[in-house]
């Protein structure tokens, strides 16, 4: 469906007409009264309601401008942006081209009030003497970090930063996209060597158009940039460079800067103060033992790269920023480069708008999770996970044929929504082998071939005489399915099935050469919307943008949190169809992404609690190295060879459950009758007058405040935890025993839920269970396993509900939790983090559960769910404190290979190979 003429203009000038001076989103007659008026002023006659369906979704999104840790004890003047007048070309042309390309103008602007802050970290380029600054932006995935970098280089370079490094990642195709979006955000003409026209801000007068040393098809080359005959101080504009982090690009750029830059006798380039943008950052510190990415001399050389210039600043941006944290400055280069990567400057935490669709909506929003995620339940035998180059693929799980149906019906709803001329995208990642990537593309191809036959020869067909094909039959079930609550109806929606077949095309990408590039621009600068099914491996997981991203099919398995969350390329933006959005996963990696998304939320959250506490980027580091699941975190392959690890840990501010659960019954019973065992304890008269009867409002829980360590000291050693959970049972008590004398007392608490089922009944207390789905069962979970009983996991991995630490708490104590949440801003109140905090309960808790895992795989809606266990649990819960007591831990080689045991795909996969 083609856009009438003026649509685009009207469109962007109702969002920047209701983004600015609003306090509220307008309601949705407000925008089609607007539209009405605007339309002939802009010569639009089209379809009003078309264009206020693409307006609105860029008219109610809001974005805060985020939260920093910094450094204040180093030499550093935060204000001097406003002490001196800057000339704001750039900046004010990078933002006039956002909002001309339909960006919120409320966003906009909180982008330039983030850009200005995050260059008030840096340093005065115009500033004396000699300075380096270290700083990383925390963003999430898909959610705008590109834009945010290029507005801070905009803004540098308006300060006087004269050479820009813009690191993008170790792949060509994300390197190309990144230079792609600087042409047209900062330097203003297409460095294609076949077109170079204007582009973005190009397009406006007077434009200074910045000097750039490399474009679209090449990266960095010396030779090329030594012909030009120029150092950095003969340009008057700023100099940029878009490269891959790549050994040879980082060895030339450096051979370039120290023979064609240095004047005689000279040992830093004094006159050229250096920004250094580092893209997805934490890929530098991944070990993943291949020459060309070896962190360990790409690190290396982007430092030596930092010391040739008396004044630098290096920013690293990511969304996973654990695996910087263990960059270890004493392991490797000189001592005059030894200064780290690590940010000891500053962290800045970036917040997504509201319109953004990430983790938090996706794995942390009950409602939303169950609409928008389906499990892979049945490709383990055609796709397994442990692949070499003697796997084969014969054929499609049906799981990946439902999801290819599913795209197929999301592009015709997006049609009837007038969205045609909208790119709409499936993924499919499954394999990092490239030949198995072609052979599912092979084999997809047919089963397009398939469907489109199908289609054309029955969509047109009335009423149930077009059913009766078995395909049809199945897409007009999985519409009453997957989408019983959209607007559009079935007989407009199979309308537009054979266009939205026929407009599909398949593509495999991979850092490999692949056979046909995924180039959307290709298509916009023909006017057209691309429908495309991206097939690949990790380089679809690193920064790559997918394009109006639909449906997502990922068959893969790591406990990596920056692998995990990197390969979630279906967060991001969906304006108009985030309805339409499915994510197919396996139940593991379901329960991982839930662990993932919670652990990375606590740790923004953090962020903000540190700087309550006066603490500095360094705090930040030493919090995350000694969080207990900093294993997953760190190259598992640093230590293959490793006869030991010593692991120092900390749980201050964290909840450690069993949400493993056995099924070996007899575990159970001895954990009810130790259970038992602590209530009979706790009801002695000594302990009388310690119960807290206001507990009620939790649910009847029973609850105990000021219990002595020992008492709950004796109950952890004596509960029987899963083999699984064996090394946390140690760590937690024996970081009981560190805090002691801090917290000689905790709370203790009985969860129970209102009565139902079969209680467990402890003398005048009915604990009744509390439903949990299950994530993940063991493959052999009726038989024993090498880590002892079969088990089950909880889905989320959670064994407590939202909200379940309020328990135990005074009207008071709720109040100043409510306070720290008002003050942080949370959408929805104080969270479990919040009452954690050592201001508001101030003392350990121990929360006891009993759990009914139930299996609801089929999803059937009216299938009888089945009862795996009956289970108790237990949560401890230590307070926030910020000092970070610890416990050495050491892991010996034979813990050490059970560990590496357990990671079916190694984190050293981040190229895709081609076996």
């Amino acid at each position: 469906m083609a856009k009438a003429p003026g649509f685009d203009i009207l469109v962007s000038t109702l969002i920047r007409y209701f983004s600015e001076d609003q306090s509220s989103p307008p309601s949705l007659d407000e925008v089609g009264e607007k539209a009405k008026s605007l339309a002939p002023i802009l010569g639009f006659s089209g379809d009003i309601e078309q264009v206020v369906s693409e307006a609105l979704p860029g008219i109610q999104v809001r974005m805060g401008i985020g939260h920093s840790l910094v450094n204040h004890a180093a030499d550093h003047d935060p204000d001097w942006t406003t002490k001196r007048e800057i000339d704001l070309t750039y900046t004010t042309n990078y933002s006039k081209f956002l909002r001309e390309e339909g960006w919120n103008s409320t966003v906009v602007g909180n982008l330039e009030i983030v850009t200005e802050k995050i260059l008030g970290l840096l340093q005065d380029p115009q500033g004396e003497g000699q300075w380096s600054r270290r700083g990383l932006v925390i963003g999430h995935v898909q959610s705008g970090k590109t834009a945010n970098y290029l507005g801070l280089v905009a803004r540098a370079a308006d300060a006087g930063y004269k050479f820009v490094v813009i690191v993008a990642g170790i792949h060509n195709n994300l390197r190309r996209q990144t230079q792609a979006r600087v042409d047209e955000g900062f330097v203003g003409r297409s460095s294609d060597p076949q077109n170079k026209e204007l582009v973005g801000v190009g397009l406006y007068p007077g434009h200074p158009q910045p000097v750039a040393l490399t474009t679209i098809l090449e990266d960095f080359k010396k030779d090329d940039a030594s012909k030009m005959r120029s150092s950095l101080t003969d340009w008057r504009k700023p100099v940029v460079v878009v490269i891959k982090k790549n050994v040879s690009t980082l060895s030339q750029i450096k051979t370039w800067l120290r023979d064609f830059n240095l004047s005689v006798g000279q040992e830093k380039i004094a006159d050229a103060p250096m920004l250094f943008i580092d893209d997805e950052a934490d890929n530098a510190s991944v070990n993943t033992n291949k020459e060309d990415v070896d962190p360990t001399k790409t690190n290396k050389l982007i430092r030596e790269i930092l010391d040739l210039f008396t004044k630098n600043s290096y920013v690293g941006y990511t969304a996973t920023p654990f695996a910087n944290i263990f960059i270890n400055p004493d392991s490797y280069g000189d001592k005059k480069t030894l200064e780290d990567l690590f940010p000891r400057d500053f962290i800045y935490c970036l917040d997504a708008p509201t319109s953004y669709f990430g983790a938090e909506k996706i794995f942390l929003d009950d409602q939303n999770g169950e609409k928008h995620l389906k499990e892979i339940l049945d490709a383990g035998d055609i796709l397994p996970l442990k692949q070499n180059k003697n796997t084969n693929i014969s054929e499609l799980p049906e799981s990946l044929k439902e999801a290819f149906l599913t795209f197929i019906l999301a592009r015709s709803i997006r049609n009837v929504r007038g969205q045609s001329h909208k790119h709409c995208s499936m993924l499919v990642n499954v394999s990092r082998l490239v030949s198995l990537q072609k052979t599912v593309r092979v084999l997809l191809n047919d089963y397009l071939k398939v469907i489109r036959e199908a289609i054309r020869a029955n969509y047109a067909l009335p009423g149930e005489r077009g059913l009766k094909n078995q395909y049809m039959r199945k897409i007009h079930d999985i519409f009453n399915q997957e989408y019983p609550d959209v607007e559009e109806e079935w007989c407009d929606v199979v309308m537009q099935l054979d266009a939205a077949v026929g407009s599909v095309r398949l593509f495999v990408v991979n850092s490999s050469k692949s056979d046909e590039a995924l180039d959307y621009a290709s298509y916009e600068k023909k006017g057209e919307a691309l429908t495309a099914v991206a097939i690949g491996g990790l380089s679809l997981s690193r920064g790559l943008t997918v394009e109006g991203l639909t449906v997502s099919y990922m068959y893969r398995n790591t406990q990596m949190y920056d692998t995990l969350l990197q390969m979630g390329r279906w967060f991001g933006y969906r304006p108009g169809y985030e309805d339409l959005c499915r994510v197919y996963l396996s139940p593991e990696s379901i329960g991982w992404y839930q662990h993932i998304a919670n652990a990375t939320e606590e740790l923004r959250d953090r962020v903000k609690q540190m700087r309550q506490y006066g603490k500095t980027p360094k705090d930040f580091g030493l919090l995350v190295q000694s969080h207990p699941d900093s294993l997953l975190v760190t190259a598992l392959n640093k230590m293959r060879h490793a006869e030991q690890r010593t692991l120092q840990i900390s749980y201050d501010g964290m909840l450690r459950e069993t949400f493993v659960l056995s099924n070996d019954i007899s575990m159970h019973e001895s954990n009810r009758s130790t259970f038992a065992e602590l209530y009979k304890t706790l009801s002695a008269p000594k302990f009388a007058s310690r119960r807290f009867e206001k507990a009620r409002d939790k649910r009847d829980c029973r609850v105990w405040r000021g219990i002595e360590a020992d008492v709950v000291d004796e109950f952890l050693e004596r509960f029987k935890w899963h083999a699984h959970h064996a090394t946390h049972k140690d760590l937690v008590r024996r970081y009981l025993n560190r805090i002691r004398d801090r917290f000689p007392v905790w709370d203790v608490a009985f969860m129970t839920i209102k009565d139902r089922g079969v209680p467990l009944e402890i003398n005048d207390f009915k604990m009744v269970a509390q439903e949990r789905s299950a994530g993940r069962r063991d493959a052999n979970h009726l038989m024993q396993s090498d880590h002892g009983p079969g088990f089950f996991v909880t889905g989320k991995q959670r064994v407590a509900g939202t909200r379940d630490e309020r328990v135990g708490l005074t009207e008071e104590e709720i109040k100043v939790a409510e306070d720290l949440a008002d003050k942080e801003k949370r959408k929805n109140g104080a969270t479990d983090l919040d009452y954690r905090d050592v201001t508001v309960r101030g003392r350990p808790l121990l929360m006891l559960h009993l759990i009914d895992l139930y299996d609801k795989r089929d999803g059937s809606e009216d299938a009888p769910k089945e009862l795996l266990v009956n289970a108790p649990a237990i949560g401890v819960s230590f307070p926030v404190t910020g000092d970070f007591d610890q416990i050495d831990y050491v892991l010996n080689k034979v813990m050490l290979e059970q560990l590496k045991n357990d990671f079916l795909e190694l984190p050293d996969a981040d190229e895709d190979f081609d076996d």
